[in-house]
């Protein structure tokens, strides 16, 4: 970049001082200067010159490359998403081939209508082999014949595993341009997607026909044979193609041998006086396998405090290792697909086992203790990441550093529901806040998610807790604190001290921990090169789909898979059930019509996973706990008793519980204040703009405000000065402490967040409790009805 105008500013949020375009670090704090390169995408980037600053803030470096000279200031993230965007957010999981959307760009130079999109993690290298900066990996087809043949089997292998999420999205016709596949080492990505007609695998088989005569000798005879079996429909799904080129790259790994050393490390930090952390192996001993043997490595961040956070932790690790020592790791039997689930399964005991101890000491809410949790393990050529919750997998190699973990919270569940940009929901209170994680509840509703890699490179893998990832700390450091490890510079244990040091510096606000793990990778002096068997579809295990994950990828496996893509709306499910209500006494009988499942991130199909089921409380704390309360109790759920008037909001302050008379998605709304005491029934959920967490209700009756004056008071007036949790609250932030109070018949809505803790869902109304709706029907289309009693 050699326009002296465009200033670097400083990537640390605390600092962002401006710094000349040739820093290295910030001169203020010396925070390394990461720089951001983004992808435009649509139309009207053409009007800016090379080297022309736009927005204030981006400069144009290359065709169609920008360079955010204020990585450290959000950029600009609309509420409205177009359509053409809702596959990169669905897709968010497979981050590490798929960019994601950084932001909208906008600025004077734009033609009338035009719409110019930021795309980050594309594949641009900061500098290349020349020197210039700011500029696309070459093309699939450029590097192809320079690869060895595990590296290009490797690369169809990934192909082939995205093929069934981006045909669900309709964007498959993106793996079939060439231009649009940009490795990055042994990392293919997609520079772009693109919607167009469902293509087929005899189209896959045609495109990949164009690299038999340049692929690796060991590799051709065999590639011929699979284009060809693609092209006459011998191959029918993609489960089974990736099952061919996984055998096909089991016989090239035998043509390499592994290396591996392990170091774990943790600190309690600067403020913590306990540390709830713990990981595996030991800390403070550097492990070496010898060659090709089986490396495991565990970090579990506690959740708990000083009652449980550690012990819930340190009896995760035990029984993950414990799980772990059983598996059958023999070449001879390997099984990408069983290992896969075992993994899982191993999580899910050691989930089972914190709950149990957690239901034995009686704990509940935010008094049961957990843990989240990160492991790695290796096997012949593969490694394996199971993970659950917000504690992270980085994977570095000599060309970059990608985050291969998506976290399990609020925000990242948001956008591959397609609710949201990335960047926007970070922003938001809650957004740190636990989906799920170990202990909180029963197996059954726990969803772990474990990947595999093809290890064909030397590699740095890093596990790691918030107390080091939070605040991008690790994509600002892994240049200077792990990259020197891949060319011998320092050593594993003096690249672990550095970065606790840099956590506890830094951030300092939590505990941290970490387990790094170096692969090596080498020729094997035993095995020579050899014609690899060919493709034979019929000797491929049959396939089980109901207990196991579909395709066992570099992706999320599938079982984790179903839930993140987009729910799609089905129609209402009439299964009528009749409950008495009321036998003595009123001798009234009402119909329950049940609901289907109220939360948003439900499956999308009948045989998909079920519903994650731990709720998530916003705590004053970014991240805060999942209870194990789930919102499946309001399933049949018609009526509801209002029992506290107040709400915790993501400060940790009571603000009222207010009724929103206008759908969700408009900004402004008139709103009620809902006392303790009040009745209401479910009339729907909201439908219209996506928004699956909001629940439209009717009221029945009213409460009187008299019955908790001084709680309703006291979150007024803290409400007047707090930062809105919802659009609910905005327009009472501006009223001020004018609250008019609901009345029979009103209708509006409430998050279904806010119903878990609230109201009491089991209870016997009398009939001044069922006020109007003992009389008036919904009269929505859309409406669960609920059968006027006749008066005795």
């Amino acid at each position: 970049m050699d326009n002296p105008a465009a200033t670097l500013h400083c990537p640390n949020y605390r600092c962002q001082a401006a710094n000349p375009p040739v820093n290295k670090f910030c001169q203020n704090c010396r925070t390394p200067m990461k720089r951001r390169y983004l992808w435009a995408l649509g139309s009207g980037i053409e009007a800016y010159q090379l080297e022309s600053i736009i927005a204030n803030r981006y400069v144009l470096v290359n065709e169609r490359i920008l360079l955010d000279t204020k990585p450290a200031t959000p950029p600009d993230t609309p509420q409205e998403i177009p359509p053409e965007l809702l596959p990169y957010l669905r897709l968010s999981p497979y981050g590490l081939h798929i960019p994601q959307v950084y932001g909208r760009l906008t600025g004077s130079g734009e033609q009338p209508g035009s719409q110019i999109w930021l795309l980050e993690e594309a594949p641009i290298q900061e500098t290349d082999a020349a020197g210039s900066q700011g500029q696309l990996f070459p093309p699939l087809s450029r590097v192809w014949k320079e690869a060895p043949a595990i590296r290009q089997l490797n690369w169809l292998w990934q192909i082939a595993n995205l093929w069934q999420p981006l045909s669900h999205e309709g964007v498959a016709t993106s793996l079939l341009n060439p231009n649009w596949l940009r490795p990055e080492g042994s990392i293919l990505h997609l520079l772009e997607l693109r919607r167009d007609a469902a293509p087929t695998l005899k189209q896959l088989g045609q495109c990949w026909s164009q690299f038999i005569p340049e692929a690796s000798s060991p590799a051709t005879p065999f590639l011929d044979q699979l284009c060809d079996q693609l092209i006459q429909g011998k191959i029918r799904t993609a489960e089974q193609l990736v099952g061919l080129l996984d055998q096909a790259i089991k016989d090239c790994g035998q043509w390499q041998s592994r290396r591996y050393q392990i170091f774990t490390s943790t600190d309690s930090g600067p403020v913590r006086h306990h540390n709830e952390d713990a990981c595996y192996p030991p800390i403070g001993l550097l492990q070496s396998p010898s060659t090709d043997e089986n490396a495991l490595a565990i970090v579990c961040d506690g959740i708990g405090g000083h009652e449980g956070g550690e012990i819930a932790s340190g009896l995760a690790i035990n029984i993950l290792r414990e799980q772990v020592e059983r598996l059958n790791f023999d070449r001879d039997h390997w099984n990408p697909t069983h290992l896969t689930l075992q993994l899982e399964q191993a999580a899910c005991a050691a989930n089972d086992a914190i709950s149990q101890q957690n239901d034995s000491e009686y704990r509940s809410e935010r008094q049961r203790m957990g843990t989240t949790v990160v492991m790695a393990q290796t096997s012949a050529h593969e490694i394996y990441i199971t993970h659950v919750g917000d504690s992270r997998v980085y994977w570095v190699t000599r060309q970059g550093c990608h985050q291969i973990t998506q976290d399990d919270d609020l925000a990242s569940r948001e956008v591959r529901l397609g609710y949201t940009f990335y960047r926007y929901a970070v922003r938001q209170p809650s957004s740190g806040s636990l989906i799920q994680a170990l202990g909180m509840a029963s197996s059954t509703t726990l969803h772990p998610t474990t990947q595999r890699f093809i290890l064909d490179e030397d590699s740095v893998f890093l596990l790691c807790s918030d107390g080091l990832s939070d605040h991008d700390r690790v994509e600002q450091y892994w240049q200077t604190e792990i990259l020197p490890i891949l060319d011998g510079q320092v050593d594993v244990p003096t690249a672990a001290k550095h970065l606790i040091e840099i956590a506890n510096r830094q951030n300092g606000h939590d505990n941290v921990t970490l387990a790094l793990i170096y692969c090596q990778v080498t020729a094997s002096g035993d095995t020579k090169p050899t014609e690899l068997a060919p493709p034979q579809p019929e000797s491929l295990p049959l396939p089980i789909t109901s207990q196991m994950p579909k395709v066992a990828a570099i992706v999320p496996s599938q079982q984790k898979t179903q839930q993140l893509i987009r729910p799609k709306r089905r129609p209402w499910e009439l299964l009528l059930a009749i409950v008495v209500l009321l036998v003595v006494g009123a001798g009234m009988a009402y119909l329950l019509l049940p609901r289907r499942w109220i939360q948003g991130f439900v499956s999308q199909s009948s045989n998909s996973a079920p519903p994650v089921s731990v709720s998530v409380t916003p705590s004053p704390t970014a991240r805060s706990t999942p209870t194990p309360e789930t919102v499946s109790s309001l399933e049949n759920l018609t009526l509801m008793r209002v029992t506290r008037s107040t709400i915790t909001n993501a400060e940790g302050q009571d603000v009222p519980l207010l009724l929103r008379l206008k759908p969700p998605e408009e900004n402004l709304s008139p709103i009620r204040l809902v006392p303790r005491g009040s009745v209401l029934q479910v009339i729907r959920q909201s439908s219209d703009s996506g928004e699956d967490d909001w629940l439209k209700l009717r009221v029945c009756s009213a409460g009187t405000r008299s019955a908790d004056t001084q709680s309703v008071q006291t979150a007024i007036e803290q409400s007047a000065n707090s930062t809105p949790e919802s659009p609910t609250l905005s327009d009472a932030k501006e009223r001020g402490t004018i609250y008019p109070q609901v009345q029979p018949g009103d209708r509006g809505w409430i998050k279904v967040v806010n119903i878990r803790s609230n109201f009491e869902l089991n209870f016997n109304p009398t009939s001044e409790q069922l006020g109007v709706c003992t009389s008036e029907p919904p009269s929505e289309a859309s409406t669960p009805a609920l059968s006027s009693p006749k008066s005795p």
